[in-house]
């Protein structure tokens, strides 16, 4: 584990993003969203180069510092001195999605047992939540290719995607992108909770759709419920949130 602050090292711009991620990193351990070691957030660097930072692998979540986090390449090269590997599939699916949405800062996946349980039924996700009506306008679907270790699975990766914001990983799990982390946590937050809503239902009987209609107005409404600003109007609350539980995420 890296006790080394990177702070003085790199560009005020990229250490306020490492801060950030790694709030990301402690806010999804927090809300219960962590797969032991085996799931990832990606920040891309400002930059032509494509470059983004993602967890050491072998880390917890609620272990991930600013400092720790390892900045890799295109080519999955680590330009970070770390003895931390990065996890193959982490890399697969975050530079797929990196190196075709110009518009993405962060990449967020998850293997959330309610996430998981969606993903493997038939209907995917349900319009019976005001949660999934934020969501359905800009999901995709992809099939399941086994664990995403080959570089020919990002062509399909980036074709379900689209420009959309959440991805359903059928048999594996939940993935969002933002044009900032704010936005990325936000979109999952949103999407996970539509996810345990529908699997927290269904056992009970015959569910009430929301009418189409009302759905061609949720981008419209999700502006208004944020002031325009997404996921940066909740963001200093939940950062204010960790300095008070777990202050040392942004060294």
């Amino acid at each position: 584990m890296n006790n080394v602050s990177l702070e003085s090292k790199v560009s005020a711009e990229e250490w306020q993003l490492r801060c950030d991620l790694a709030a990301c990193y402690r806010l999804v351990a927090s809300y219960g969203w962590s797969d032991l070691i085996f799931t990832h957030i990606s920040a891309r660097v400002p930059g032509p180069e494509q470059h983004f930072l993602i967890n050491p692998y072998g880390l917890l979540f609620d272990e991930v510092t600013a400092s720790s986090l390892i900045l890799v390449d295109r080519d999955g090269n680590k330009l970070t001195d770390t003895p931390f590997p990065v996890n193959r599939a982490g890399f697969v699916i975050h530079s797929a999605v990196h190196a075709v949405r110009e518009d993405v800062q962060c990449v967020l996946h998850t293997h959330t047992r309610a996430g998981v349980a969606v993903s493997a039924q038939q209907c995917g996700l349900l319009p019976i939540s005001q949660q999934a009506t934020f969501v359905l306008g800009g999901l995709g679907y992809h099939e399941y290719e086994g664990v995403a270790l080959h570089d020919e699975e990002k062509p399909r990766l980036q074709q379900d995607l689209g420009s959309g914001t959440f991805l359903m990983l059928r048999n594996h799990g939940l993935l969002t992108v933002g044009r900032n982390i704010a936005d990325a946590f936000l979109a999952m937050y949103i999407f996970e909770s539509a996810c345990q809503i529908q699997v927290a239902a269904q056992p009970g009987g015959s569910l009430t759709s929301i009418d189409a209609e009302i759905l061609k107005g949720v981008a419209d409404a999700a502006r208004v419920q944020t002031d325009g600003l997404g996921g940066s109007f909740v963001w200093p609350a939940l950062r204010r949130k960790l300095d008070r539980i777990s202050p040392d995420y942004c060294s």
